[in-house]
């Protein structure tokens, strides 16, 4: 099977980014787009509750696991540390229906946090062989990406909310990936929250000021907002949710 395409979903905390990548998950699905391998590499994201998923055991968890195993000389003695540590992280893939996940999580002890980016890296390079779509949440930094732990981008969605603010750190966010080098396929913006879907004449002249792609707009959508507060899988709402229509239509364009 060939490389899956790869879609990295960024933006600062706050704009909707993860409740947008869920979706963007779901109507893949629903596309029969799959096998889709999920990886949730925003340490601060509950990825896994926008899509109704159970929370599995986190790459950081196991690492902490094993850093006290190895303490307590618990692993295994017929075991080298090498095939331990493939052993406890073949059990971090979350297997679902219509895709499977990896949630990076973070460390809790002194141990590096380099030590986890190197593990999700080469999780991801283990599995990404097996799929048609690769989609990851990222953290506004990109350090996942920065880091290669992602094999080439192939689309990249930068997310904002509808405001002035919003668009610039979405700019800054975009002049990080060209400084960088990263070379994602394709790059544009997706602009959240907009009242009636339509944006402002101001928002609209910010993001050409920026010479930011616009892909599309969503809705500030009362639906996604209930699921925020009630803790309700916000993907999972029905497809006539404006939202999701209209996503679905971002999609369509990208032929996604």
């Amino acid at each position: 099977m060939p490389n899956p395409h790869t879609i990295a979903v960024a933006g600062k905390g706050g704009v909707g980014k993860t409740t947008t990548c869920g979706m963007i998950i779901d109507y893949l699905s629903k596309q029969h787009k799959g096998p889709i391998l999920v990886v949730d590499a925003d340490a601060n994201s509950n990825l896994n509750e926008v899509l109704g998923v159970e929370e599995g055991v986190t790459l950081g968890q196991i690492r902490e696991e094993m850093a006290q195993a190895e303490l307590k000389g618990t692993i295994p003695a017929n075991m080298t540390k090498a095939d331990y540590a493939e052993f406890k992280f073949s059990s971090a893939l979350i297997e679902e229906d219509d895709f499977d996940m990896l949630v990076m999580g973070r460390t809790q002890g002194k141990g590096c946090y380099c030590y986890v980016n190197g593990v999700l890296k080469a999780q991801v390079d283990k599995y990404a062989k097996n799929y048609s779509y690769l989609v990851m949440d990222n953290e506004a930094g990109l350090e996942h990406v920065a880091r290669g732990t992602l094999p080439h981008v192939d689309t990249m969605l930068l997310i904002s909310d509808c405001s002035r603010r919003g668009v610039q750190a979405v700019a800054r966010i975009a002049e990080m990936i060209q400084e960088m080098n990263l070379n994602p396929g394709r790059m544009g913006l997706i602009i959240n929250r907009a009242p009636g879907g339509q944006l402002d004449a101001g928002i609209r002249e910010e993001v050409e000021k920026h010479g930011l792609t616009l892909f599309g707009v969503l809705p500030q959508d009362d639906a996604v907002y209930r699921c925020d507060c009630s803790g309700d899988p916000s993907a999972l709402l029905p497809d006539t949710d404006p939202m999701k229509i209209a996503l679905r239509g971002i999609m369509q364009q990208l032929g996604l």
